[in-house]
């Protein structure tokens, strides 16, 4: 479609490489992971394959911190369907870079975005995921008894979603098949399924609904002023979405696992949100490894070491004895910090924290758009269905790293 080098038909995607929440310099063609301050992690930057000296960021952006005015510049690269982006962007980059071919990222980055795009909208990926379901798709039979739950408890439940409905209703039926709800029924547990959202766009437009027939494949010209029970529905938005249902903001927990595209959208609607983050099995499971937890020990000891002897009175220049014990306290600690950053990515370590234990800006845009968040669906199937969820936002840290008391909760009674 553009026209690249046929060599490039022979990348391979590497699970291994990219993680969420990376940014990208269009400008520059950086790949960059940022703290919560917008601090550039020094090993932590690549351009394409090859990983960028501290140096180099430096002499880039005026220093470690990346400055208001190359913000602009920066692509967030914080959904799931990222990581594949984030693969290809890097490959390419470092395949021009091979080949001595001249480029400007932009048109790098709008060319990879452009044909990501087209394999969802072209419906490619949908045909060929509907083909072999059992292929991409896992049934979870506590996902089905925990939105089973939930609709006999009164609860309301919807589905919003980008993808067709052909797509939607297809996978929904491999997914439920075994549990008695094959074919349509699957559909009587949502009160309203609307497909072709356009999120995030479906938040801010005014576009009207439209009347899916599924069976005809075609879409109704009349105005939609009430969603009817075992209907769908295409686009549409959240002003009128809120209209037909009367649910205030508050009453609505939104679960998705796109910050951006999912969960920016509803937060700022007042609607309350979930993320549902796969990662936070591995990066926990990690954390409580014995190793890693001896590092992040040898670590804060020799951190704690650093600040005494920086805090000493100087009464004149350093000795030779003191210069060598401070370079073997400050290579120890270096050495912690990149044994525990390989123990996540060895490329740019967790997708929630810098290697020296600051919040990633990942972690920053989760606290921003999430409520509460968790690794799974079904993990809320411990708490009752009427329980208040806490989340504190009166900290600079993630529940998940350190133990904090409740700070604010919300109960809801429609659920997405």
């Amino acid at each position: 479609m553009h026209r690249y080098p046929e060599s490039c038909l022979n990348f391979e995607y590497d699970a291994s490489f990219p993680i969420r929440g990376l940014y990208y310099d269009q400008k520059k063609g950086y790949l960059l992971k940022l703290d919560f301050f917008h601090c550039a992690e020094p090993d932590g930057c690549f351009y394409g394959r090859r990983r960028l000296t501290r140096f180099e960021i430096e002499e880039a952006y005026g220093g470690i911190h990346i400055s208001i005015e190359h913000m602009p510049n920066l692509v967030a690269l914080m959904d799931l369907f990222c990581l594949s982006e984030v693969c290809l962007l890097s490959d390419v980059i470092q395949h021009f870079v091979n080949l001595k071919v001249e480029f400007d990222a932009t048109y790098v980055y709008e060319d990879v975005k452009k044909s990501i795009e087209f394999v969802h909208r072209s419906g490619l990926m949908h045909k060929l995921v509907l083909e072999e379901p059992a292929k991409y798709l896992h049934r979870n039979d506590a996902v089905v008894e925990m939105l089973r739950t939930l609709k006999n408890r009164g609860k309301k439940l919807f589905i919003l979603t980008n993808s067709p409905f052909p797509f939607v209703d297809g996978g929904m039926r491999f997914l439920f098949e075994e549990d008695g709800l094959a074919g349509d029924s699957w559909r009587e547990l949502f009160d309203v399924v609307v497909a072709l959202a356009d999120k995030p766009n479906f938040y801010t437009s005014e576009r009207p609904f439209r009347h899916y027939n599924s069976k005809k494949d075609i879409l109704g010209f009349n105005r939609v002023e009430t969603f009817l029970s075992q209907s769908v529905y295409y686009q549409g938005c959240l002003k009128q979405f809120l209209e037909i249902t009367k649910w205030r903001g508050p009453e609505v927990l939104y679960f998705g696992d796109h910050l951006y595209s999912d969960l920016r959208g509803p937060a700022k609607a007042g609607w309350r949100t979930a993320a549902i983050i796969k990662e936070l099995e591995r990066e926990i499971a990690t954390q409580n490894e014995m190793n890693y937890r001896f590092q992040q020990a040898k670590y804060h000891i020799v951190q704690e070491l650093l600040g005494k002897f920086h805090g000493l009175p100087v009464t004149g220049p350093i000795g030779e004895e003191e210069r060598q014990l401070l370079l073997a306290l400050r290579k120890v600690r270096k050495e912690s910090r990149l044994a525990m950053k390989a123990m996540f990515n060895p490329y740019f370590g967790s997708a929630f924290l810098t290697d020296t234990g600051k919040e990633s800006a990942f972690a920053y845009n989760v606290q921003r758009y999430a409520d509460v968040y968790t690794s799974r669906l079904e993990n809320l199937m411990m708490y009752s269905s009427e329980a208040w969820l806490y989340t504190p936002f009166d900290v600079k840290i993630l529940p998940h790293h350190i133990k904090v008391g409740p700070s604010k909760m919300f109960q809801v009674d429609k659920v997405s």
